[in-house]
């Protein structure tokens, strides 16, 4: 099995040397670098093309979304996961919009962060078990949307959407629906911007809430 490369940052010495080794345990992940420093993260990035940038919320006053934006503006463009100790609604909020790919507890166990590295791998968004609740709620408005938004969507879209309630991976819908990798890009792109979100976390809330969780993109 190939590991995947993660890069580490936390301006906590002894939080982040433990993650690295638990997470290294696991088998599945291989750290490739740990910083507590902002100022290295581009070079390091530059240096060991990580599948995944594991992120500090806070990095010794530095704003860690701040530093995720900067990379994005930089054209790193590889998912993006913030880990914090804040539940707070508002940073999972800020996260989100700003295209992070996840928002990681740090109380959440080794394997549960292995679990959402492998899956912001693939391309999906990942919030911590604990914050779903907090993100259903801040997601309420958007979630109840007006009909006509829905009615903008295509048959296929309305699969599309579906599936990702069902927090599949653009592969998986691909196989299932058999169409192309490609496509299901396109597809979810489109339903992204027809509902005014910005990421399959809020699509997939969209869906739940508004009963289009069962494939074949049909209210039950």
């Amino acid at each position: 099995m190939t590991q995947l490369r993660i890069v580490l940052v936390d301006d906590h010495t002894l939080f982040r040397k433990g993650l690295a080794e638990l997470l290294e345990r696991e088998g599945e992940i291989k750290v490739s670098a740990i910083t507590g420093s902002p100022a290295e993260v581009a070079d390091l990035l530059r240096q060991h093309h990580p599948d995944v940038l594991l992120l500090d919320l806070n990095i010794g006053g530095t704003d860690g979304i701040m530093v995720m934006q900067e990379l994005r503006g930089a054209g790193f463009l590889l998912p993006v996961l913030i880990l914090t100790v804040s539940e707070s609604e508002d940073d999972l909020a800020r996260a989100l919009r700003n295209r992070a790919n996840g928002y990681l507890l740090k109380s959440m166990e080794p394997d549960e962060v292995v679990d959402a590295i492998e899956r912001a791998a693939r391309g999906e968004t990942v919030v911590a078990p604990g914050m779903t609740a907090k993100l259903v709620r801040l997601l309420d408005s958007k979630s109840n949307a007006t009909p006509s938004l829905l009615d903008t969507l295509t048959h296929r879209e309305r699969e599309i959407l579906s599936h990702l309630a069902l927090g599949e991976s653009n592969k998986a819908i691909a196989r299932q629906l058999d169409i192309s990798y490609d496509t299901v890009k396109l597809h979810v792109r489109h339903v992204l911007a027809k509902l005014n979100l910005s990421s399959r976390v809020e699509a997939a809330v969209f869906a739940v809430e508004n009963r289009l969780a069962s494939p074949g993109g049909e209210k039950r």
